[in-house]
Parts: C-alpha cells; sequence; structure tokens
C-alpha cells in the first residue's frame, strides 16, 4: 500500500455503515488511506466491516453502536468519540430510511423516525464537527440524499420532503465552505442494491418495476469521487440523472401525478 494516500492521517465517521452503500463509501474512503468510525445499530454486523475493512487496507476502523432516531444521539456519539481520544475530519451522512405508503393510516412514530434520522441526527452531526473543518481548512461533508430530493413524493411524502432538506442544505453549505478547501456534496442514487426497499416496502411499487437497480459499490465510488472533487451535487447514472433534470421543466401537477403513479403498487 502507498504511504502517500490522501486520507493518511485523516479519520472519516461514516453512518448506516453496517450494510449497503454506507459499507461501500467506508471502503472507498478505506483505500484511499482514511481511518474509519463506523456507525450502526447492529453490532456483529458492524464488527464484520470494521475487521474486514482494516485488515484489507491497513487503517484502523472502530465500530460504534447507535440509534441515531435517538434525541441527542448525534452528541452522545460524539461524546464518545472524544473519550476514545478519536477526531472526526469527514462526516458520512448516510443513515437514513424512507417508509412506503400514504400518509393517512401511516404509523406516527415512524414518520417522526424518518424525520429524525434523515434530518434531525444529519444535521446535529454536521453542527458539531463543521467549525473544525472550516478552521482546519480540510476534510468535509459527504451527505447521502436520494433522486426523491428533486420532486415531491405523494405515497412517500415525508421521505421525499427530507431527502429534499438534505439537497438543500448540501448546497447551502458547499456555497459557505466556498474558498476553505472544505468539501461539501450531496449523491443522490436512484434505486440501490441494498436492503433499503425491505424496510421501506417499497418492493412492489411501478418505480421497483420499472427501473433496475445499480450496485451499491458503484454509487458509492460515483459519490466519494465527486466528494474529492467537490462536486456540489452527484446523481448516479445516466439514467437517474436525466430523470432528475426534467422534473424541473416538468409542471408541477404533472410531477405530482407521475411520480404518484409510479410510488403504486403495480
Amino acid at each position: 500500500m502507498s504511504p502517500h494516500r490522501r486520507g493518511e492521517g485523516q479519520t472519516a465517521l461514516v453512518t448506516g455503515a453496517s450494510m449497503g452503500i454506507g459499507v461501500d463509501l467506508a471502503e472507498c474512503f478505506a483505500k484511499d488511506g482514511y481511518d474509519l468510525i463506523l456507525v450502526a445499530r447492529s453490532e456483529a454486523a458492524l464488527k464484520e466491516v470494521a475487521d474486514r475493512l482494516s485488515a484489507t487496507h491497513g487503517v484502523r476502523a472502530t465500530p460504534l453502536l447507535a440509534d441515531l432516531a435517538a434525541r441527542d444521539s448525534g452528541q452522545r456519539l460524539a461524546d464518545e468519540i472524544e473519550a476514545r481520544g478519536l477526531a472526526v475530519d469527514v462526516v458520512v451522512n448516510n443513515a437514513g430510511y424512507g417508509v412506503a405508503g400514504a400518509f393517512d393510516g401511516s404509523d406516527l412514530a415512524g414518520q417522526l423516525g424518518m424525520i429524525d434520522v434523515n434530518i434531525r441526527a444529519l444535521v446535529e452531526l454536521t453542527h458539531i464537527y463543521w467549525p473544525r473543518m472550516l478552521a482546519q481548512k480540510r476534510g468535509g461533508i459527504l451527505n447521502v440524499a436520494s433522486t426523491a430530493a428533486f420532486q415531491p413524493g405523494p405515497l412517500m411524502a415525508i421521505y421525499y420532503a427530507s431527502k429534499a432538506f438534505v439537497l438543500s442544505f448540501s448546497e447551502a453549505l458547499w456555497k459557505e465552505a466556498e474558498g476553505t478547501a472544505v468539501h461539501v456534496s450531496c449523491l443522490c442514487p436512484g434505486p440501490t442494491t441494498s436492503n433499503f426497499r425491505a424496510r421501506a416496502g417499497t418492493g412492489r411499487t411501478r418505480l421497483a418495476r420499472s427501473i433496475p437497480l445499480m450496485g451499491s459499490a458503484t454509487v458509492a465510488a460515483v459519490g466519494y469521487l465527486a466528494w474529492q472533487q467537490n462536486r456540489r451535487v452527484i446523481v448516479p447514472g445516466t439514467r437517474n440523472a436525466i430523470g432528475a433534470g426534467l422534473m424541473r421543466f416538468l409542471p408541477r401537477s404533472a410531477v405530482l401525478s407521475i411520480i404518484r403513479r409510479m410510488q403504486s403498487p403495480a
């Protein structure tokens, strides 16, 4: 392994790091020499990922259990990181989930939980580590949103709205960090190979049946390269990028009808 990898001497905190895109993003950083702090709720899976990445890439990988749906979980996580004598240079806000179905009759705890994980925890962790990044003029934020961020989502209203927040927030921080050497990128994948569909309940929708899945490793590689280049927003896959771009030019009423149809059962 080269002693001159870009991430040598830096640490990346990756949330949702026990499966899917989170694991593959962690591997991208590890390949480049970043030490890792891996966060998720599944202890066994998290330890396996940490052990594998450490052995494969010669980096320090620290697994930490945390439920980011809990209030103040970000601060408690930061306190534990500090107590272990670790520092954070990059925050990869990958943790998140969706719940499919109409808002009427939905479980309130599930809807609020999406806000807590997808928005509140992301903002909390970013707020904790942002001043250090700016002061040191290095590191940055990689937020994982979705192509859902580009339009409202009938039958998945809170999830789509939460990802729209992540996109808007990320773009604003990118501008605030301009000229500081701190990188900010928002990764907006389309349908991806992961456990997201099983948890969200989207596997039987027209959207799920009509758009092929992209591999999570491919999505992560595209997102990592974009972050290293300090690209503000990246949508992996030509089809996904075209679809996201078209939404800006269609009448809002047409967009709402299209998304409702795509989120309906096939």
